[in-house]
């Protein structure tokens, strides 16, 4: 009987998927690369409004850039190739997954949440951009590193099919990435400023669906909601906004912290004295977010609210993306 694949794996938990798998991958090969160290190069910080784009019947907001970006643009920019492959069939899928673990080369994931049996039920809803690392299996089970739970884990072939082959709005089609060729040394002075630069040039990007001026135009429609939808669905929009922020990965709050740590270890790299002060006006620009998510989840929680609370959390995101536009004009004149 061949042995079962098990790769010596370090799992080590993070505060968003694909940022962790990044890491733990790095962390794999012998490159000490932390989390926030992974989003800020892989400009993974973003906000986003598609109200065409509707997930569990409302508008799609998100915060991070697009599934599959921030590795993407993470290596490029420090100089390591890899490899993205999906696949049209489960089968070649799984064919594909097993061959590189027999060839001890752990492997990330795209996958969709709703049927992640090891998941808590009120975290398993229609959301097809979750990132894990397989990295091992034993009988008819793979070993599962899933950065955002505590523990390593497992699923059976027929549980890791269903989530691989989600259907609906990004749907992963068997999505598998893995790094192949790595540098000496990583550029990482070079791919921090190229991140930096990004980020800063889409939050304040001139096109309303993203940035600063998406949140604007988020504000301007949360004060129509009420009269032009109804209570139960102007609730139920809130409710999308809040849960886009605060239970999908890590959302606004979260990935403004994790930008922040960014920028303290990217200004000890570059000796960089500004990017630590504007660290710290990141962390209060997180705390901001929680605020407003608490106000907002005050509101759809309490089905009879009036719409002057809805006013009152559209001033608040529009004084967030006052402070974001002059935050970001700013970091980018620092590098």
């Amino acid at each position: 009987m061949p042995k079962e694949p098990k790769i010596n794996f370090t799992h080590n938990q993070s505060a968003h998927c694909e940022n962790g798998v990044v890491s733990n991958l790095m962390r794999h090969q012998g490159f000490e690369i932390s989390e926030p160290m992974v989003f800020g190069i892989g400009s993974g910080l973003l906000f986003s409004y598609l109200p065409f784009l509707k997930v569990n019947y409302a508008p799609v907001f998100t915060y991070r850039s697009m599934p599959g970006f921030i590795f993407n643009k993470f290596a490029k920019r420090v100089g390591v190739k890899m490899r993205k492959e999906k696949f049209k069939s489960p089968a070649a899928a799984k064919v594909r997954l097993d061959e590189n673990l027999a060839r001890n080369n752990p492997v990330g994931l795209q996958v969709g949440v709703y049927n992640l049996v090891y998941f808590p039920d009120e975290y398993r809803f229609h959301f097809n951009a979750h990132n894990m690392v397989v990295y091992g299996k034993q009988d008819d089970r793979y070993l599962i590193s899933d950065p955002v739970m505590e523990e390593v884990t497992s699923l059976s072939s027929k549980e890791l099919e269903k989530v691989r082959f989600a259907k609906g709005a990004f749907a992963p089609k068997g999505h598998m990435y893995y790094p192949t060729e790595f540098p000496k040394e990583l550029k990482l002075k070079k791919a921090i400023t190229k991140g930096i630069k990004q980020t800063s040039r889409d939050m304040t990007a001139p096109v309303p669906i993203v940035g600063v001026k998406a949140m604007r135009w988020v504000a301007r429609n949360i004060r129509k909601w009420p009269k032009k939808l109804g209570p139960k669905k102007a609730n139920h929009y809130l409710g999308q906004l809040v849960r886009m922020q605060e239970e999908i990965g890590t959302g606004g709050g979260g990935f403004r912290y994790i930008y922040a740590a960014f920028l303290q270890e990217a200004s000890q790299i570059l000796k960089n004295e500004k990017l630590l002060e504007l660290s710290k006006e990141m962390t209060s620009i997180g705390d901001a977010w929680r605020d407003f998510a608490l106000d907002a989840s005050r509101i759809y929680k309490n089905r009879n609210s009036k719409s002057g609370g809805y006013e009152d959390v559209a001033i608040q995101l529009e004084h967030i993306a006052d402070r974001e536009e002059v935050f970001f004009k700013t970091l980018k004149k620092a590098v």
